[in-house]
């Protein structure tokens, strides 16, 4: 029974550039799980204007994600759990950690644009962990590259070997359709946000062909399929699961076009739950005992509660409401009488979840991004580092009577990891980093929001923030009274050095042989 609930898991990222129609394709991942009025779709010819998955104000108005949502459906006999991430560059960080709790991705690329500089980012984080990826060409009923010129583009920039599993006919106004090379159907191409298109079983060497598309088109598939066949080989379902080949299909995600393919192949081919690595030892999904880890903390999302919640990944086991737990961090026991399954904002409680699951546990400031629960086990998962912060603000309060709530509002921001707080160690002031400008945006409207809180912030001119440590004492000692005005404290109480420039942190470097400087918190 154990083996049955985690083999039907399967858990993946939707990553992509802004503009490459990620959400349409979420929406429409969602329409087929069952979750129709949620997502979006319609009964009348009204669509929402804005995404489930992007439940914030902010990312209503501004029509971009900040934040990953997690959203769960049943899909035929699996159970699929959809982490959806931001795109914009600016919040690169918590994709990232998003991808340590994901056994697949989905990569969306704009059938005009091709591949794009945050694409390539995230693309080399899924090389690093050989996480088996898809790729789904979206905005086929726009004018778009040549389709080979598009797999020229994808291995190159990529870096991996692609095969493709449906094949477009046409793009723009001229979009035919596309033909599935894994079923061997034909998907002729209904513009229509409501109706899921109808499928055409065709012989491709027949006529039949011609008086679905017309002769010329026809012919030029065939001579495609033909050149497919000879340049790429055969799909190899192995190859795709660990990490070498991606499967590439062709759509429109905002006409629900190519979706149903995508997600039909998906469940057949992606990973149900993998080994994660620990510190102390690789654990496997079957094992009788639960083991998860916290990947990401959320505030606020229920307005009216003010409440966190914590996103654990289940690696083994069965995870129980009401059974007690060990916090390793803390070494003490809880219990969670509420933990939850999301879509989106709206959240259902479970009495159980298996390897593969993602939960939510109320947080009353217990967990930090990377806490691990176990059956009594001392575990450490690896692999969510807080990366080196390029933007630096002070943050300072903007209405003296709010000091409080601001305070609070800067503790539970930072536990979500949004950015990260360092404390100057030589004028005692807050200074915040981002890894972009939006953080800062979005940072200041959440405190006024969510916490009632108003602060304005402070330029400051630094090149970098990189975390030191010396088996040297008394060389880690001069070097801290040396750049004293330069020391600051991490919210771990871990020493930081705020370099204003590349050169002065080259020539620390050069000076300071014993000390070493790191660029990520994971040291």
């Amino acid at each position: 029974m154990a083996n049955q609930e985690i083999e039907r898991r399967r858990t993946f990222a939707i990553i992509a550039h802004p503009d490459a129609g990620k959400t349409s394709l979420t929406e429409k991942l969602l329409l087929f799980g069952g979750q129709i009025q949620v997502a979006g779709a319609v009964k009348s010819n009204k669509i929402k204007k804005t995404a489930t998955s992007d439940w914030m104000d902010i990312e209503k108005q501004r029509g971009i994600s900040v934040t990953t949502s997690v959203m769960e459906f049943d899909y035929h006999d699996y159970k699929v759990n959809i982490l959806d991430t931001p795109g914009h560059q600016d919040f690169a960080e918590d994709t990232y950690r998003t991808l340590t709790a994901v056994d697949s991705v989905i990569i969306v690329v704009d059938g005009a644009k091709g591949v794009e500089t945050q694409t390539r980012k995230l693309m080399e984080v899924c090389r690093m962990r050989n996480t088996p990826v898809i790729i789904f060409v979206n905005k086929m009923d726009r004018e778009a590259k040549d389709p080979f010129d598009l797999l020229d583009e994808l291995e190159e920039e990529l870096v991996i070997n692609v095969r493709p599993l449906t094949w477009p006919i046409e793009s723009g106004p001229r979009f035919k359709g596309v033909y599935n090379i894994y079923e061997k159907k034909l998907n002729l191409f209904q513009p229509s946000k409501q109706v899921v298109t109808e499928k055409v079983e065709v012989d491709i060497h027949t006529e039949d062909l011609d008086n679905h598309i017309g002769a010329p088109l026809a012919e030029k598939l065939r001579n495609d399929l033909e050149l497919i066949e000879g340049v790429y080989p055969a799909f190899n379902v192995d190859e795709y699961l660990k990490g070498e080949l991606a499967p590439v299909f062709f759509g429109s995600a905002l006409n629900n076009f190519g979706v149903q393919e995508l997600l039909d192949c998906f469940v057949e081919i992606a990973p149900s739950p993998r080994p994660v690595q620990a510190e102390e030892r690789m654990v496997m999904p079957d094992e009788p005992k639960f083991t998860g880890f916290v990947f990401k903390i959320t505030a606020n999302i229920d307005p009216n509660h003010r409440s966190c919640v914590a996103f654990c990944k289940v690696c083994s086991g069965k995870f129980t409401r009401n059974t007690p737990y060990l916090h390793v961090r803390h070494n003490k026991t809880m219990r969670f009488s509420s933990p939850t399954q999301f879509m989106a904002q709206r959240k259902t409680t479970v009495d159980e979840a298996w390897a593969g699951d993602i939960i939510g546990l109320p947080d009353n400031g217990t967990f930090k991004i990377g806490d691990t629960l176990t059956e009594g086990e001392m575990l450490h998962f690896k692999g969510l580092p807080s990366f080196s912060p390029e933007m630096f603000k002070y943050i300072e309060n903007a209405d003296p009577m709010k000091t409080k709530q601001l305070n609070k509002g800067i503790d539970q921001l930072m536990d979500e990891g949004v950015a990260q707080l360092f404390i100057n160690q030589f004028n005692g002031r807050k200074l915040i980093g981002t890894v972009g400008q939006l953080q800062f945006e979005v940072i200041q409207y959440r405190l006024e929001n969510e916490y009632n809180a108003k602060c304005r912030w402070e330029p400051v001119s630094l090149y970098k923030a990189c975390w030191i440590e010396s088996d040297d004492p008394e060389e880690l000692e001069a070097f801290k009274k040396r750049k004293f005005q330069y020391m600051a404290k991490d919210r771990e109480g871990r020493d930081v050095f705020l370099a204003d420039s590349g050169y002065v942190l080259q020539m620390a470097q050069n000076d300071f042989k014993h000390i070493k400087f790191h660029f990520t918190s994971e040291f």
